[in-house]
């Protein structure tokens, strides 16, 4: 099975670091051209350097921050103003760890807008066109705790679960237009974000950040962390066309940690 994406853009979330960057490293050598968003500009250009490029090909990127809801939205306007994207791969960064009874409103109304909102507007943004070329592959970056809650991830846990109700609502409502939704609910993966949360639990837990990692990976069938490239390769294959019978699901990509079917 090859996957070829000659001729489809990509847009892809948060992909200067871990997941986002190795899914649009994948994206981009099967074909797509890419374009990436993150806050850091200097990030953004290195990893446009780092795209494959072959005839018909061109990147891009945009620059935003994503807790900053009003000054996302706009940038995503503008963009889809000339823009059209087949492939929309929605990825944040995480709202900060803490548990539920150490968060207020606020928190929870800031971490709406990230992991919400943000994914809402720039989905809604992206449909008109891939309604248009009756084609569009939109491919959620969610988490297994919507599956089973993580304990100091309180925020994460509530509002990844909220866009994953949303996905599955709007899978139904697009399928008949050639468009498939689908979730990876995400394991532990090697990326900065696990390294933080390691430390996180090392401070909490008053043991070594190394025994704080060897338990996290002791929790784990396979007892490893997934490679971000793993990622890429689901990713890859949910916006090709072999994945065109395959909508509204939720896959779990965590090393076979999940009790559930």
């Amino acid at each position: 099975m090859h996957i070829d994406l000659k001729g489809k853009k990509a847009l892809v979330g948060a992909a200067t670091d871990g997941i986002g960057k190795a899914i649009a490293l994948q994206l981009a050598a099967c074909g797509a051209s890419v374009t990436v968003v993150s806050r850091n500009e200097d990030k953004l250009k290195a990893v446009i350097g780092m795209l494959e490029v072959s005839e018909g090909q061109q990147h891009g990127y945009l620059v935003t921050d994503y807790n900053d809801f009003e000054e996302t939205k706009a940038v995503y306007e503008n963009f889809f103003e000339d823009h059209h994207v087949d492939i929309l791969v929605n990825n944040t960064n995480g709202p900060e760890p803490g548990e539920v009874l150490t968060k207020n409103t606020q928190d929870y109304r800031q971490a709406f807008e990230l992991l919400f909102q943000n994914t809402v507007v720039l989905t809604e943004l992206a449909l008109p066109g891939m309604i248009r070329h009756r084609f569009g592959r939109v491919i959620n970056v969610a988490s297994s705790s919507v599956k089973e809650p993580i304990a100091n991830l309180v925020l994460s846990n509530t509002m990844r679960t909220a866009v994953v109700s949303y996905m599955k609502t709007l899978s139904k409502k697009v399928a008949a237009e050639g468009i498939t939704v689908n979730t990876v609910l995400t394991g532990l993966f090697a990326t900065e974000r696990l390294k933080s949360l390691t430390e996180g639990n090392a401070a909490k837990q008053h043991i070594s950040r190394d025994e704080a990692y060897r338990n996290l990976l002791d929790s784990l069938p396979m007892k490893r962390a997934g490679k971000p490239e793993e990622y890429g390769y689901l990713a890859a294959f949910l916006a090709s066309g072999f994945s065109a019978y395959l909508t509204g699901v939720t896959i779990p990509l965590d090393g076979g940690k999940s009790d559930f079917l």
